[in-house]
Formats: C-alpha cells, structure tokens, sequence
C-alpha cells in the first residue's frame, strides 16, 4: 500500500494543481510510481480517461507529470457549473445528476463513499498519492460532510500541507488565519506550509516565515518563487489562458462565453509565435482585423446563446463573415452556429427551443446520452489522421453535414458553410495534434514553430527542478504515510 500527502490552500488559485502537478514529475523522477489525486474538483475544463469517464483537466496534466494514462479514480467528484446556483454532478467519470448548491450538501455522505473507493485504489496501485485539496479548509461553513479538504484528510488520514499565494498580499493572516478559524482537530492533521508565487528577493521575507513558523507551530517547506512558463501548461481555468500581444500574421479571437467549458483547444494556438490569441471578454466588440473567430465549447449552450447576443457577438459575427473572415465552433460553440437548439427534456435548463446564430444549416436536438470518448479523426480537408476527444450532449443534422469537418471511423462529423469559411465540429484537443495545426494554420499563411506535447513535457520536467532548488522535496515526500 502506498503513501500519500495532500497539498491544501489558503484559498482558490493559489497554485496547488501546479504545486502537485510538479512533486509528481518530481517524484516520478526520483523513481516513484505516482498518482495525483483530487476527491472534488469544479471546472467546465474537463479530460477524457483512458476508462472511458471525466475528470478535470488539471487531474489529467497531473497524470502526465506522472507518466501514466489520466482514470476517473484521480477526481473521482467532478462538479460542472451549469447556472449560478447549480452543477452537474460527475462520479467515478459518469454523470450522476445535476444539483442545486444548496441541495449539494445531502449528497456529500454518499459520494465521500465513492472518493475513499477511488483512493483506496489509487494507493494499492503506486508508491505515492499526491492529492490536491480544492477551494481552502478555512471556508468552515462548508465544513460539515466536506470531501474536499479536512473532511476527506481526516477520514483517509493523509498529512496536509498548506499553500499560500504571497503573490496576493496577506500571506501570513492567510496562513495563521486558517489555523485561528479551523477546528483544533482538523489543524493537527497540518504538518506544515510553504510560500507559493514569491517575486523578489525571498530574504526579505525571512521574518514574515519565522512569524508563522511560531503562530502556527507548523514545519515551514519552502518558498517557491514564481514560475514563469507556468503559462506554457494546460490551463485549468480559462481566465488563465494568456491572449498574445505580438505581430504574429494571424489574429484568432475566442469568444469569452460565460460558460465556456473544455477551452484546451486554444493552449497550443496560444504558443504559435506566427498567431496573435485574444481571449474577447464580454462587452468587447469582435476586432475588425480578426482573421478567425472560435465559438468555444459550453456548459450551457442555450444560455451562452442568450450571453453572446447580449453582447452583440451575433452581430459582429455576421459582419466579420461578411469581411471574408472565417469562423470555427467546436462542440457547443458548433450548436450555436446552426439554426436552432432543441432540448425538449430539460437537460440544460428549461425545456424549449432556441433559436441558433443560423451560419450553419444544421439542427441541434439535446439528448440524455452523453457521448464522452477519445477519437481519431481524418480531417476532411487535408486528409490527415488526427487526435482528440469528443465530451457533448446533443446531436447536430442539416444539409450542412453533407461538407464535414472531418471523419470518425468512416462516418461524417461535423459540418462546413457552402463558402468553406464557416465550420463546425464536436472534435475538442485537435490542435495539440501538431501536423493538424500545422495544416489548419497554413490555410491562414502561418507557419507553425511548435512541437505542443513536447513543450508540455519539457516544461513539466523545468517545475520539477524549479520545486527542487526552492522547496524541501525530500522533506514533502519523507511527510508522506
């Protein structure tokens, strides 16, 4: 049976899933069979498994930093925002139903049922379990039936160590704070802290570290400065993806959906010295010079509709098709293009009909089965042998699809306008393939530079000794029990 330490935060987005992501290359290069492990995790920004499930995609860059195939049993709760106030629930990689958050709390009994079964295999199977924590323990009115911090550490009886974002500001009140406000049990099952995102010349930080050394009684790891090609890796969260301001010849737009969901077609795009990326938020009117509009993927594709005209996106779409501009929508951003969206069972929402952006000539009928699998594909207009995954509910039909994108396994996919300039397809992680980018971007006279999976890799092997020269590796992996 294996070991396992857990990495908890004073807060959101302070760096934990790439803390983990970079202790698991480096314990899998210390000769560590390694495993990542998050018990709850919310993000529309979701992985296909090589079971044939779901989990966030920062479980799955986790996986690779491992060197092994990303499994359900590494997120084994994946929440999928769908309103405001309510999420899909995803266990074990398959849909379970879709909750209010105030009803959310009634099931965390049986699914913390479900997180101890995934993490009991995953520490049968490997030397070492990394887990991440999600959100902070501090939030304690959401600490009765939690499965996501204290509530899963202490029932699995992992050591936690806790990560603070100095970058911020306040560090010291975060970390002692969550000592002051945490119950006295949960703080014992702290074993120590370290300093995430430091800028600067970290001695003079000596003091502040010493201070919560002594409040907290609590084993300082380390402090990591800021890791600059951070950027370079999957984003979890779309806010992350950097927009480029250089010259390069093409300008690519992403529209900033309010619930933009599997966004990770746009990380290799945004690395292409010869492509200028421009995340568009809302209220920002589509830029004249744009040579391709993205329509991204979306939890919620009828009230993405609603939020893109209410941006006017639906206008500005017409006009820069009219300029001789191209447009590309994949899997939600592809039901938005045609003329309609049924969903008569209320999957999505209220049961009705929307009506589409009507640049394609297809039809979208929602339906219960949701198709979630990895996919080879033969794109239609170069002929290449391609990589992605599909993870959608609905299917698309109109005069449209007789000009498919692509092909999988011998059957059409997708859809293409009569003028070529209009395309859509459910295909998502097409553009990591870097023959097809290659071939896509050459349609737009730019000539790709960039081997993707490769820079991954190499990027995932530089954290790893970035954590070793600034934290205590050994001493976070000796922690382990």
């Amino acid at each position: 049976m294996g070991r396992a330490l857990m990495i908890q935060g004073t807060g959101s987005n302070v760096g934990k899933s790439l803390l983990v992501a970079g202790l698991c290359r480096a314990a899998r290069l210390r000769g560590l069979s390694v495993a990542p492990f998050k018990p709850q995790n919310m993000s529309n920004n979701a992985a296909v498994t090589s079971d044939g499930g779901e989990i966030g995609r920062a479980q799955a860059l986790q996986a690779l930093a491992c060197g092994t195939l990303p499994h359900t049993d590494m997120n084994p709760v994946l929440l999928k925002p769908e309103t405001e106030t309510g999420a899909q629930v995803i266990v074990q990689g398959k849909r379970l139903t879709s909750t209010r958050a105030r009803d959310y709390g009634a099931l965390k009994p049986r699914l913390m049922e479900s997180v101890l079964e995934s993490y009991h295999r995953l520490r049968a199977a490997h030397d070492l379990v990394l887990v991440e924590g999600a959100g902070s323990p501090a939030e304690v009115n959401l600490r009765a039936n939690d499965i996501a911090n204290m509530g899963f550490a202490r029932a699995a009886d992992v050591p936690v160590v806790l990560a603070g974002d100095i970058d911020r500001g306040g560090v010291i009140a975060q970390i002692v704070g969550t000592k002051t406000v945490i119950d006295p049990a949960d703080a014992a099952q702290i074993s120590g802290f370290l300093i995430n995102r430091f800028r600067g010349d970290p001695t003079l930080f000596d003091d502040g570290y010493a201070l919560i050394e002594l409040r907290t009684g609590w084993r300082g790891f380390g402090v990591c400065p800021w890791f600059q090609d951070a950027w370079k890796l999957p984003a979890e969260d779309a806010l992350d993806i950097r927009s480029t301001n250089g010259t390069g010849a093409l300008h690519i737009v992403c529209l900033q959906i309010s619930r933009i969901a599997n966004f990770d077609d746009l990380d290799p795009l945004s690395q292409e010295p010869g492509v200028r990326l421009t995340m568009l938020p809302p209220g920002q009117p589509i830029p004249g010079d744009a040579g391709l509009v993205i329509l991204p993927g979306s939890k919620s594709t009828q009230g993405d509709l609603a939020f893109l005209r209410e941006q006017g996106w639906d206008i500005d779409l017409i006009a820069h098709h009219r300029r001789g501009g191209r447009i590309l929508g994949i899997c939600g951003g592809y039901q938005m293009l045609g003329q309609s969206v049924a969903d008569p069972e209320g999957i999505e929402g209220p049961a009705g009909e929307t009506p589409g952006l009507g640049l394609l000539d297809i039809a979208t009928v929602m339906t219960a089965d949701k198709r979630v699998t990895e996919t080879h594909a033969i794109h239609a207009a170069t002929g290449l042998l391609c990589r992605g995954y599909e993870i959608h509910l609905g299917r698309s039909i109109g005069p449209d699809c007789a000009r498919p994108f692509a092909h999988v396994a011998g059957q059409p996919e997708g859809a293409t306008s009569r003028d070529g300039r209009i395309a859509g397809t459910y295909l998502h992680g097409l553009f990591r393939d870097d023959a097809f980018r290659a071939a896509y971007l050459r349609n737009f006279g730019v000539v790709t530079e960039t081997g993707y999976d490769a820079t991954v890799e190499a990027v995932l092997d530089a954290l790893a000794a970035h954590l070793e020269r600034h934290l205590d590796v050994k001493g976070l992996i000796a922690l382990a029990r």
